[in-house]
């Protein structure tokens, strides 16, 4: 990736992790600030349910009392202490008091339980009345305040708001159960905020019942929705919280606040196997509805304004990532180019100054650099070109010196022969020729090599299968090989490389010189192997591909000094041999624009590699 694309990137993340961590962070708090703002409403209603729950109890509580200290409830007392046996007298007395104080139910109650009268439900008289236990234990005991109880009608049951009195004239005492309903009614008393409702669930029934769901209308729409919810609260008996989705759209949610609403414990009248005795008897659930709307439309314009910003940043992004681009990756890649003009030799590259900032000082170090490596290379070479001649002159000096200690003592022995037997001059003469001719043909062979090393031709560039003149080479050693049938030999060509740029004869030369030399170093016989690899690596959007050659051998093996010394001209391990063979190698590869190495361990054997570029046409094909 270049480096244009990666500051894009950058910039563009950048952006898009600061817009998405700013709206997180907006959208967390507002849908905290939301979330209290329900929690606050709810309580708000739940307290002002209360509080008129209250105040509602009083009034009842106010009206039971004004029933008992009635005469009318006053004389029915009376009667009933006296033993009075027919009590059909009182049947219509609750309904007509009931209506004085405007109570939706009324009972009369004697000290038995028993009902003497009902406003609800007339024919109810004669049946027992558990919430007398329930309301005033016991029976003498200081009257109970208001409390929730279900209550029994003719065709169904519905949940009231009751109040208990005792009316003391005589020595029995006579109940007063009076109440009112807590229905929709109760709840349009409510003042409720904009974007919240309230809904009563009259836990009337041991299974959910829908139409106990009320609402400021009656009856509550979408009711097996809220099922779940309701359900929770009765098993808890704990105010739960839960998002109804009465649609598709988020925005059509709404979050209730379940509160359970309480009746008095029950007594043992009234035990049953899902409300045991002393526990407080579930008798509604107060449900406190806010809408989501402005919550989700707010989320979505945050979303929506995040996007745009997003969408805006990353332009911005761009735009200012193509000019700091231009700006860094300009003066970059214009070292990048002098770089590598350097690196194929041209030391006098320069790159044009233009700031004075830190790539400003970059360019002017870059510069300095180049000259200072142009003058530290004309004093290496002339350094290298002295200590090269003195050590080919030492090589040189010591090869003419083996073969002219032999032409010495031959001219010695003529010398002698001469002085002392003429008469066995001749036939000395004709071995000291002899002599003194082989080793002339050395000479002549030293100095011919030496001649051809310091004379190597200029590579003669075309087109070539580098796999080709492998093979070509392998032919070569064929028969020999054969011969030497001790030796193995494994070839692992790549089929696919590329044609490159190289005169094949001098590559053959040098490649023929390592595979001779691999075969010197198995006398004994072992693996000779060839293979070819392409390489590469992007640099730039460019590629830098080159093409490996390795010969290995599992001879003896060479230590660190042998293999940092075989490319120096007359240096050998070999009994035999100038030592120029490795020298003539480098040569050619180093013409090439290639490099040459060597690994190489004690008894595990021996490794050239040559390296060539696929590309050569650019580098220079002399040689220094």
């Amino acid at each position: 990736m270049s480096f244009r694309k990666k500051l894009l990137l950058l910039f563009a993340v950048t952006v898009l992790l600061c817009v998405a961590v700013i709206s997180a962070s907006v959208y967390s708090t507002i849908r905290h600030s939301f979330e209290q703002a329900d929690r606050d409403r709810a309580d708000a209603v739940a307290a002002q349910f209360r509080s008129e729950f209250q105040r509602r109890g009083s009034e009842v509580e106010r009206k039971v009392e004004s029933v008992a200290a009635s005469e009318t409830v006053q004389r029915i007392a009376l009667d009933v202490d006296r033993g009075a046996s027919d009590s059909s007298a009182y049947v219509s007395a609750a309904h007509m008091l009931a209506a004085q104080q405007q109570l939706d139910f009324l009972e009369l109650v004697d000290w038995r339980a028993t009902i003497l009268s009902s406003a609800q439900w007339q024919a109810k008289f004669g049946y027992p009345e558990a919430a007398i236990a329930d309301a005033a234990t016991p029976p003498t005991a200081s009257p109970a305040g208001a409390f929730l109880k279900r209550e029994e009608l003719p065709d169904s049951a519905t949940l009231g708001l009751f109040a208990v009195r005792i009316a003391r004239v005589a020595e029995q005492p006579l109940y007063v159960i009076g109440g009112e309903r807590l229905d929709q009614a109760f709840l349009s008393t409510l003042d409720i905020p904009t974007g919240t409702r309230v809904m009563l669930y009259q836990n009337l029934d041991p299974n959910w019942n829908p139409k106990s769901l009320l609402d400021l209308n009656g009856p509550a729409a979408g009711s097996e929705k809220i099922a779940p919810l309701v359900a929770k609260v009765r098993d808890t008996q704990k105010e739960s919280q839960g998002v109804i989705h009465w649609s598709s759209d988020p925005a059509d949610a709404e979050v209730f606040h379940a509160i359970p609403l309480t009746g008095p414990a029950l007594g043992p009248s009234a035990q049953s196997a899902n409300q045991p005795g002393g526990t407080q008897q579930l008798m509604g659930v107060l449900l406190v509805g806010s809408s989501r709307r402005p919550l989700i439309e707010l989320q979505r314009q945050i979303i929506s304004t995040a996007m745009l910003v997003g969408g805006i940043g990353i332009l911005v992004a761009v735009l200012a990532s193509v000019w700091f681009a231009a700006r860094v990756t300009r003066p970059v890649v214009s070292l990048a180019e002098a770089a590598r003009r350097v690196a194929a030799g041209d030391l006098g590259a320069k790159v044009e100054v233009e700031s004075r900032d830190e790539l400003g000082e970059l360019a002017v170090s870059f510069n300095r650099m180049t000259e200072d490596l142009a003058q530290q290379k004309d004093r290496t070479l002339q350094a290298e070109r002295v200590a090269a001649w003195r050590e080919l002159a030492r090589r040189l000096a010591h090869e003419l010196k083996n073969p002219l200690f032999p032409l010495q003592v031959t001219v010695e022995n003529l010398m002698r022969a001469k002085q002392k037997s003429p008469q066995m001059f001749e036939e000395v003469f004709a071995e000291s020729t002899t002599t003194l001719l082989a080793e002339i043909d050395n000479l002549k062979t030293i100095v011919s090599r030496f001649s051809e090393f310091s004379k190597m031709p200029q590579p003669q560039r075309q087109p070539t299968q580098i796999n080709d003149v492998v093979r070509s080479v392998l032919r070569v050693f064929q028969a020999q090989l054969q011969e030497q049938s001790q030796i193995s030999v494994h070839s692992d060509l790549s089929e696919a490389l590329p044609e490159v740029s190289v005169d094949p004869d001098l590559l053959h030369r040098a490649l023929q010189n390592l595979v001779l030399n691999g075969i010197d170093a198995m006398p004994e016989g072992g693996v000779l192997t060839i293979r070819t690899a392409r390489l590469g690596d992007r640099i730039d959007d460019r590629i830098n591909a080159r093409i490996e050659i390795s010969v290995s051998d599992t001879g003896a093996g060479l230590t660190q000094e042998e293999c940092s010394r075989l490319f120096t001209p007359y240096y050998t391990t070999k009994q035999h041999g100038t030592g120029l063979g490795l020298a003539i190698v480098q040569s050619v590869v180093s013409d090439h624009g290639g490099k040459i190495s060597v690994e190489s361990a004690k008894e595990k054997g021996t490794t050239f590699r040559i390296e060539l570029p696929c590309e050569t046409g650019h580098w220079q094909t002399g040689r220094t």
